[in-house]
Parts: structure tokens; C-alpha cells; sequence
């Protein structure tokens, strides 16, 4: 009796490790702070001829809740800086946004694309959210 009144002991103190490491994990877990996941990716082509159309894409997404979405096309070449070719209009979800143009003379135009948040969609203060790689179209 004696014999089995120990395995019994053992089996409780066994079963109450895993339950306090159980809910020692979701205790762990529900503190961890949910990150927001979210991609842009541009496309363009690697090399253009002088005259003839570049059309660029972009594509973007954010899981943010509560922000509306707004993708711009932004490019830089010839001394120019960065500025915005051309912006989708705001969604709530996934968001594409294409640019067509041509260049008139010879050397690399750079693109990129970036993804802002907006509270409404007259929001006056868009936050940047994500910004892709810069793509360089070479113009010959």
C-alpha cells in the first residue's frame, strides 16, 4: 500500500509540474506583443530604350487593424530626388499602383515604393509604414 501511495504522489506532483509549465507559456505568450506584418514589392524592368514606355508596379499590404492603406511610386533620377510619380487610392486591405512613363535621355532612373497608413481617408498626416528596395532601370 505503501508502494502505491508514493507512485500516486509522484504522478500528482508530475501532473502539477506540466499544468504550472502550461500556463507559465500562455502567460509568456499573451505578454509578447503582436508585431504587424507587412510587405511592398516594385517591379520594373532592368533596362528601357530611350523614347519607348517603362511601366513600373508595386504591390503592398499591411495587417495593421484599424489603418487605411495608400501605395506610392516614387522615383529618383537625372539630379531630380525622390518624389511621387504616382499613388493608388486608399483601401483597406491589399493595395497596387502602376506608373507608365518614358524617359527622354540616357542613364539610370531609380524606383521605389512606399506603403502609408491613414486614419481616415482625408487624413492629412499619412504614417510611413513600409518602403520597398529600390529598383534601377537602366535607359540606354
Amino acid at each position: 500500500m505503501t508502494r502505491t501511495k508514493k507512485a500516486g504522489t509522484k504522478a500528482r506532483y508530475g501532473r502539477m509540474a506540466v499544468i504550472g509549465a502550461l500556463g507559465l507559456a500562455s502567460v509568456t505568450l499573451a505578454a509578447v506583443p503582436a508585431f504587424a506584418k507587412g510587405d511592398v514589392d516594385v517591379t520594373a524592368p532592368r533596362t528601357a530604350h530611350v523614347g519607348k514606355t517603362i511601366t513600373v508596379t508595386a504591390q503592398g499590404d499591411d495587417d495593421s487593424a484599424g489603418f487605411l492603406h495608400q501605395l506610392c511610386l516614387e522615383e529618383n533620377g537625372f539630379g531630380e530626388g525622390w518624389h511621387q510619380e504616382n499613388c493608388s487610392a486608399v483601401h483597406d486591405g491589399d493595395v497596387r499602383v502602376t506608373a507608365h512613363g518614358t524617359s527622354a535621355r540616357r542613364g539610370d532612373l531609380k524606383f521605389r515604393a512606399v506603403l502609408y497608413g491613414l486614419t481616415s481617408k482625408h487624413d492629412q498626416h499619412p504614417k510611413r509604414l513600409h518602403a520597398s528596395d529600390v529598383v534601377t532601370v537602366h535607359v540606354r
